[in-house]
């Protein structure tokens, strides 16, 4: 093995490693490393003690538009924007870092967290997918996730107009 090749493949068994520690399910971890699905599935028992759960990634774009989803989700992905755009970071260096800022943000507030590694790995897939697009609040000039090419001229986010059941979750009635 060349020494590029042995630089390379310890790259990507450390991605894959620092996905497994924030969450990443085994779909994510198969499309952004080159590693086998046996060797990933071995790092995630070392990781996380356990065989990488189960089924279906998310496959709805409307998840991200509905209120408190859309708050996190616009919050992760102006992160990762800031960060691709300012930076020489490759594309899943960028995600790993906004989500780790994510979360830090996430902590600092007190909030529950509302996006997982996975739905956030999603959210930047359907963008580059074309289907959500970032639409500015004509109220705070924030940019919120919404539905590609949905009318942006009269947009208001879910901050600004809160729906009248916002917040009234049964967690929050205990």
């Amino acid at each position: 093995m060349s020494q590029k090749s042995l630089v390379d493949e310890m790259h990507q068994v450390q991605l894959a490693i620092e996905l497994i520690e924030l969450g990443a399910r085994l779909q994510v971890l198969e499309t952004e490393t080159d590693l086998s699905r046996t060797r990933l599935i071995k790092l995630y028992k070392e990781v996380r003690g356990m065989s990488p759960p189960k089924g279906m990634l998310p496959f709805s774009a409307d998840w991200f538009v509905t209120w408190l989803p859309n708050v996190h989700s616009s919050l992760f992905y102006n992160i990762y924007n800031s960060i691709q755009k300012n930076t020489c970071c490759e594309r899943i260096d960028a995600f790993v870092k906004a989500y780790r800022l994510y979360e830090e943000q996430i902590n600092l507030e007190n909030v529950e967290p509302v996006l997982g590694l996975t739905r956030a790995w999603t959210l930047v897939r359907f963008f580059e997918s074309d289907l959500l697009q970032l639409n500015m609040c004509t109220r705070c000039e924030g940019h919120f996730v919404a539905h590609a090419h949905s009318p942006a001229h009269d947009y208001v986010c879910g901050i600004c107009q809160p729906p009248s059941r916002a917040g009234k979750t049964r967690k929050a009635r205990l």
